[in-house]
């Protein structure tokens, strides 16, 4: 899977996807990350990117002609599934729809920043928004890399178990994330449940089974 990713700060992204599941994915040749710098398709001697809206108002808008000029590039080198901008009135970032982005081959993920981007990219350049919860962040960075993390780890090969992945909570819609515990059995006087320690296989499905189940409703 390849996702292009175009922002205005582009060096958001080297902590994010220089370790953990990211940069697995990318070592391993199952995911092609590349991040163009909005600035470079900037006008005049500035670069610039952004404007004063049109009938007023606080903040700075994206102009088109910079994004237009990168997507042109963009999808003048391939065809892309999804055009995505991630914006906060988006549709809400689910478990549901990662994975179907894994079935994918090549997205875009443009970062808005200011107030905002002019609306004719978003009517004819953007066919998914998205956002990742109703609250508002300096831009669509983090967002981002929140998709691209969430998509990572549901393809094959990149985690190292990937039965884990299958007993995500979210992954279970009408299950909640049962409890987990690990070493030691007892600690502060706070024992590990004996069934967990018990080794009978079957009957420890059935009490995590119950126990997501339970945790649903509760939810």
């Amino acid at each position: 899977m390849r996702i292009d990713i175009v922002s205005v700060v582009p060096e958001i992204f080297k902590g994010p996807f220089s370790s953990s599941i990211i940069q697995r994915a990318i070592n391993k040749g199952i995911m092609d990350i590349h991040i163009h710098d909005l600035r470079k398709y900037g006008l005049g001697k500035r670069k610039k990117v952004d404007d004063y809206p049109y009938g007023g108002g606080g903040g700075m808008v994206f102009r088109i002609e910079p994004v237009y000029q990168c997507f042109d590039k963009l999808l003048s080198e391939r065809n892309y599934d999804e055009k995505i901008f991630m914006t906060p009135d988006g549709i809400l970032f689910s478990q549901k729809y990662a994975n179907t982005l894994t079935c994918k081959k090549n997205l875009i993920i443009l970062c808005g920043r200011y107030k905002g981007i002019d609306q004719r990219i978003r009517d004819h350049l953007i066919s998914k928004e998205i956002s990742i919860g109703p609250y508002v962040l300096s831009g669509g960075e983090l967002p981002a890399a929140v998709v691209v993390e969430t998509i990572a780890r549901l393809l094959p090969g990149v985690l190292h178990n990937p039965n884990s992945m299958i007993t995500d909570s979210f992954q279970m819609e009408k299950r909640g994330a049962h409890p987990i515990y690990t070493r030691p059995k007892i600690y502060k006087g706070w024992a590990v449940p004996k069934i967990l320690l018990s080794g009978h296989h079957k009957k420890i499905k059935e009490w995590i089974c119950q126990k997501s189940i339970q945790k649903k409703l509760d939810s």
